[in-house]
């Protein structure tokens, strides 16, 4: 099918995008504004009874977020703390929130990254649309000492002690415009106000942190068979990916020598069986994203990539010392 990406303007400086800068500076006013009302306590904000870790990002788009919160919470748990994650469920249609989210729970109520969160980090979690409600459900529930945000870094009416924004290594700021004239969800200047930076790749400042996604074997979604990725060299595949950036994806699979046809669907995708049968039977990769939403039909056929987060100890002893000054100050 074809692709459903952000559109390539975002990414320069192409007319269509000074075009419609002017309605840029309208949504980074607004922005400002919003940011404005609640550091005056205009807007309230509300705090919890325990730490809070925002991990988000400035950019429309996938920036690695969710590995990322996978390698915070596993850092907090052997570093002794006990913690518990909220998340917005973006892609589920559960009746009510907001709701607990474990291993089993379905797919198409907590969606997509909130099932692939809870499976991979054995915290507890809960998602809904309003982040301080999920918390409080998360905190009546769990003995909890920190709360981690999978996203939320605009979700301002959550009152946070330390935000970390994740970077997108390739893509950056796009053309540097907010909303709908590039990418921004907000002007570059907030990455100022942010504790930590982390980018998915290389980085470029001394304040950013290199984080980079290793993937090297391939786990069979009907069976459970795990393979070296290089297993598949020089075999035919199929590769699909509903990811916010599938290039991601495709590039680090031709990287390994994968030789593959990319088949792109949009972020979040409801995968259905005929979305991943093809007319042959080669190989069909994905992501472990996409993977959650295909266990109930996929053959010996499908495979996913699991992979995850590196980084510096340079970081985890950064993150780790900025927690404790909550709790001590």
């Amino acid at each position: 099918m074809m692709p459903k990406q952000a559109p390539a303007f975002w990414h320069n400086d192409s007319w269509p995008g000074v075009v419609l800068l002017p309605l840029g500076w309208v949504f980074a006013a607004c922005v400002r504004l919003r940011r404005f009302l609640y550091h005056t306590n205009i807007l309230k904000q509300q705090r919890l009874s325990v730490p809070v870790i925002i991990v988000g990002n400035i950019t429309v788009g996938g920036t690695g977020k969710t590995p990322l919160v996978i390698y915070i919470a596993r850092l907090l748990k052997q570093a002794g703390f006990k913690p518990g994650i909220i998340s917005r469920g973006y892609g589920g249609n559960a009746a009510s929130q907001p709701q607990s989210v474990t291993a089993h729970s379905h797919v198409q109520q907590v969606g997509d990254e909130a099932l692939l969160i809870a499976s991979q980090s054995d915290c507890p979690m809960t998602v809904g649309a309003l982040r301080v409600d999920a918390a409080r459900l998360l905190l009546a529930q769990n003995d909890c000492d920190v709360i981690l945000s999978d996203d939320g870094l605009q979700h301002y009416a959550l009152a946070r002690d330390i935000e970390i924004a994740v970077i997108d290594g390739g893509r950056r700021f796009g053309n540097g415009y907010c909303l709908p004239a590039g990418p921004l969800r907000e002007p570059v200047a907030r990455l100022q106000q942010v504790d930590m930076i982390v980018v998915n790749g290389e980085k470029t400042d001394a304040r950013e942190f290199s984080m980079q996604l290793a993937g090297t074997v391939a786990v069979n979604i009907s069976s459970g068979e795990s393979r070296p990725l290089s297993t598949f060299t020089g075999i035919a595949c199929h590769a699909l990916a509903g990811i916010g950036n599938p290039e991601r994806f495709f590039t680090s699979l031709a990287a390994a020598g994968l030789v593959c046809e990319s088949h792109y669907f949009p972020d979040h995708h409801p995968f259905s069986q005929q979305d991943i049968t093809f007319l042959d039977d080669k190989p069909v990769l994905m992501t472990e994203k996409d993977a959650v939403k295909c266990t109930l039909f996929a053959s010996h056929q499908h495979w996913y990539v699991p992979v995850k987060a590196l980084l510096n100890a340079d970081f985890s002893e950064q993150l780790l010392h900025l927690l404790k000054t909550k709790y001590d100050r």
